[in-house]
């Protein structure tokens, strides 16, 4: 599938901002599963790309003098393989294995890790978790706030693609399996609508697997990756501080556009 993105994020504050600086991870690269033919970013102040200690691209965009409004766009093209199950990379999984503040598992997540897959640590026993953790919380937009933790949202029994995404990521690390946090798109295939979306990936048999919690998605076949990490605070899109500003406002468009192969520009 080769899809034409269109992303525009706009943030519009109460009062001015005397300086801000901003972590950009809205870039995707090349991987196994997808190919990157094009992408460009259009921000208020160049800014250079580099790689972040997970491999993502990675841009800092400093805004030293005074503004009230920020619009961050993105659009490019990217050919996705969608009967690739599995990636491949050189970098250790290890550092996968590790708890965050967000990923950390207490008692009722490893239990329930343990009663979904016994004694397996398989791809199987894996996706039965997935399965097993969409029931448990239910997607509810608004319902948990991005500080909250896997352990809160599985309390709660509701949150969104963020929450399940750690949630699961717990319950694996907690297996002794490593675990990351993905962002990135999901094509829906409907009117050409293209969604922010969080998922995870699991290092089994040497390869990094999918699985998608929300949608109980286990090959990525309308997914394309900006960014890993540990957890959320890795990998969001935009993550950035400022000076000043008051309130804030928060608008995003997102357009995809499936094309033929033929049709690449």
């Amino acid at each position: 599938m080769r899809l034409s993105i269109s992303h525009d994020t706009t943030y519009h504050y109460e009062d001015q901002v005397r300086a801000s600086i901003q972590y950009l991870r809205v870039t995707p690269h090349d991987s196994e599963r997808q190919h990157v033919l094009n992408w460009q970013l259009k921000l208020p102040h160049p800014a250079r790309a580099q790689l972040d200690p997970y491999g993502n691209i990675l841009h800092v965009l400093t805004l030293d003098e005074p503004h009230d409004t920020v619009v961050i766009g993105a659009r490019g093209q990217v050919d996705i393989d969608e009967q690739r199950e599995s990636e491949h990379e050189d970098q250790s999984a290890l550092p996968f294995l590790r708890f965050t503040h967000l990923t950390a598992a207490d008692e009722a997540l490893r239990e329930f890790a343990l009663q979904q897959c016994q004694q397996r640590r398989d791809r199987a026993a894996l996706i039965d978790l997935m399965h097993a953790l969409n029931a448990h919380i239910s997607y509810l937009p608004g319902s948990t706030e991005t500080e909250t933790s896997a352990a809160q949202a599985f309390a709660g029994r509701q949150g969104v693609c963020q929450d399940q995404a750690h949630a699961f990521l717990a319950c694996v690390r907690s297996l002794g399996i490593p675990a990351r946090y993905v962002s990135g798109y999901l094509y829906t295939g409907e009117d050409e609508h293209m969604a922010s979306h969080a998922w995870a990936e699991a290092w089994l048999d040497g390869a990094w697997y999918s699985f998608d919690v929300t949608n109980c998605l286990s090959i990525p076949e309308r997914h394309i990756k900006l960014a890993v990490g540990l957890d959320y605070l890795d990998a969001c899109p935009v993550r950035g501080v400022r000076r000043g500003g008051g309130g804030q406002q928060m608008r995003a468009k997102l357009n995809a556009l499936p094309l033929l192969r033929a049709q690449a520009q």
